[in-house]
């Protein structure tokens, strides 16, 4: 038998333990969003807007690292639900511009408790928490060509 051999189990993958990570931390958070009438990519954006707001869909895709093409339609339907507004630059047709509504920066207060209670769901704190991102910071960064 190779050494190499457990090298390739299945239960010994990197990549086999992120992706299964990123779908139950979906799931985590899905009980928690819904009373918001949030899904987890709008969620997403709404955070990004509650930091910085109104900046443009390319913008808000270049941080979110998503196409704007797969934004687009997240946007609209938060647009739908009176959360966002989209509207064109003045000064420039091309851009579209995505801005908080009154009842978007309202939705702020009640996800402040969103954090802690999906810490209570896995039982950490702040701290593992935020040791647990840094140690995944080299494989959410850019990616070389």
């Amino acid at each position: 038998m190779d050494p190499r051999d457990d090298l390739l189990k299945l239960e010994n993958q990197l990549c086999f333990a992120l992706v299964t990570a990123a779908r139950n931390v979906v799931s985590i958070y899905r009980p928690v969003l819904e009373p918001l009438g949030l899904t987890h990519p709008q969620y997403l954006v709404m955070l990004a807007l509650w930091e910085d707001s109104p900046r443009s869909l390319g913008e808000l895709a270049e941080e979110l690292a998503m196409e704007p093409a797969t934004l687009s339609p997240l946007v609209k339907r938060l647009e739908a639900q009176g959360r966002v507004t989209r509207s064109r630059r003045p000064d420039d047709e091309r851009v579209l511009d995505i801005a908080l509504t009154e009842e978007g920066a309202t939705l702020r207060e009640r996800a402040l408790e969103v954090p802690e209670q999906i810490m209570a769901r896995v039982g950490m704190d702040v701290a593992s928490i935020a040791g647990l991102r840094d140690a995944l910071a080299p494989f959410a960064g850019p990616r070389p060509a």
